[in-house]
């Protein structure tokens, strides 16, 4: 087994995995750690074009707590650096992609860990999805080819392939995108939701031309939104990873999720069980952009994964 860190940098949130991994890539891998923390990178960088510099704290003080708890799990002494102790890859993504000022988030990055991030294209970042989340899917009855979506904060991914990726692209809709361009009042207006739904739509046109979407036989959804989803509609009375990750949700529960997110008021979403703080006030933007592509490709349902790029980070590490 080899030990790896993986950190996943996105708009909303940042996340880790330490993994003990099978060194051939084959058998089933061990979580040490697998933590999130929203962080909110993203925040303004629609409108600016810059990384806001509260985001940027807020993200590296994140960043600080994972480099401490890699160094602890990798037997490292004082002053080590995580990549001194285990293979350490950090991925970032949509924000900082779009962001004119993402040298000083390098910066803070390489000092934090000893290794420059890397900000992917949309592609790999599709790539990397797809190979998080289908690890083992087939043994589990979903039918191939999959569309594996994976709505982020400032972009949405769709990867269509079996084994390998026949087609992906990446779209900038995102729930913290979508929101902080078109949702002025709580609960959202009608013209505010129709035009978010434009946005989307016209994203699905672009994925369309590019993607072979039409030939998936299963949709599998991934990230924080979907998964928020999927607790809903489930029931639960709290956040349990284990229940929601590969439960399938109907697409008429993911219409009722959706409509009942984007009519009720902050406050009302925050008393949801299995709602993180930080996706309060986004996620009606995240449930309408999976509700979308159900009812666009007319999906029965969607097949939830806790595993995605953060995983696929892990295993690109062997």
């Amino acid at each position: 087994m080899t030990r790896v860190a993986a950190i996943d940098c996105g708009t909303n949130s940042v996340r880790l995995l330490i993994a003990d991994l099978p060194a051939d890539a084959s058998g089933e891998p061990v979580d040490v750690e697998r933590l999130m923390e929203i962080v909110r990178l993203g925040q303004g960088v629609d409108r600016t074009g810059r990384l806001a510099p509260e985001a940027l704290e807020r993200t590296f003080a994140a960043m600080r707590g994972y480099a401490k708890l890699i160094v602890e799990h990798g037997g490292g002494g004082p002053g080590a650096r995580p990549a001194d102790v285990m293979p350490v890859r950090v991925v970032a993504t949509s924000a900082t992609r779009d962001a004119s000022n993402r040298d000083e988030f390098v910066a803070g990055v390489r000092e934090i860990f000893g290794v420059d991030p890397e900000v992917v294209t949309g592609a790999e970042e599709a790539r990397l999805s797809f190979t998080g989340a289908t690890r083992g899917l087939a043994a589990l009855g979903p039918e191939a080819p999959y569309l594996v979506v994976d709505i982020g904060g400032g972009s949405t991914e769709f990867v269509v392939g079996a084994e390998a990726v026949d087609g992906a692209l990446s779209v900038d809709i995102g729930c913290v995108r979508l929101t902080e361009r078109h949702i002025r009042r709580d609960p959202p207006e009608e013209p505010a939701v129709q035009a978010m739904i434009a946005d989307i739509e016209a994203a699905m046109d672009r994925v369309e031309e590019a993607v072979p979407v039409r030939e998936a036989r299963s949709l599998v959804g991934l990230a924080g939104s979907v998964t928020t989803v999927a607790g809903i509609a489930l029931g639960l009375p709290a956040y349990d990873s284990t229940v929601i990750h590969h439960s399938r949700i109907p697409s008429a529960r993911v219409h009722e999720v959706s409509g009942a997110l984007l009519a009720s008021t902050h406050a009302e979403r925050a008393a949801i069980p299995v709602m993180h703080p930080g996706r309060v006030d986004v996620i009606g933007a995240g449930a309408l952009i999976l509700d979308r592509i159900v009812r666009r490709y007319g999906f029965a349902e969607v097949v939830v994964s806790e595993h995605d790029i953060l995983d696929g980070i892990a295993w690109s590490l062997v």
